[in-house]
């Protein structure tokens, strides 16, 4: 497969070659926006990373993989954490998509179902950082009130990564 030649302006990656467009047929990369198909960073930084997209600003000058992370890193300080989990969970054949609209940091749909809603809202976070159990408890409702199930992602100090899953039971 041709790499996707994608623009970006701002943290905004888009394109409209025929490449996106085949894969977001086959793995859902992306969303489909008018004649184009807008990426998240993570998206972009994972495509980047997987040898399927080459990156250009909009002089049409190439966008190195150390020049993206910098400049995702400079406007969103957790970026290099939050691409971890969004990496791992990709990895692990998880289609995930981003939550801003939930206040989470992703929305994760079960594999091979990319035709329903989402199973859960994760939230990033690292292994010093406290919680406090109001705004656990925000988080917990947020995503019981959206039908999903709750999944905290802890990024330790050696990048290793757990999951929670909490879910609502009736006693």
């Amino acid at each position: 497969m041709k790499k996707i030649k994608a623009t970006i302006l701002k943290n905004q990656t888009t394109s409209n070659s025929p490449e996106a467009y085949s894969l977001y047929d086959k793995s859902h990369f992306g969303e489909k926006s008018s004649q184009k198909i807008l990426y998240s960073p993570s998206e972009t930084l994972f495509l980047i990373q997987q040898n399927k997209m080459q990156l250009f600003d909009t002089k049409n000058k190439p966008i190195s993989e150390a020049d993206l992370i910098k400049k995702l890193s400079r406007s969103n300080k957790n970026f290099q954490i939050k691409y971890q989990v969004f990496k791992n969970l990709r990895e692990k054949g998880y289609l995930v998509k981003t939550a801003l609209k939930f206040g989470a940091d992703f929305r994760i749909y079960e594999k091979g179902k990319t035709n329903t809603h989402s199973k859960w809202l994760c939230y990033v976070t690292t292994e010093n950082k406290r919680i406090k159990w109001q705004d656990f408890a925000a988080k917990n409702r947020v995503a019981h009130s959206t039908k999903k199930n709750l999944l905290i992602a802890i990024v330790d100090e050696e990048n290793q990564i757990t999951y929670y899953e909490i879910k609502w039971i009736q006693p």
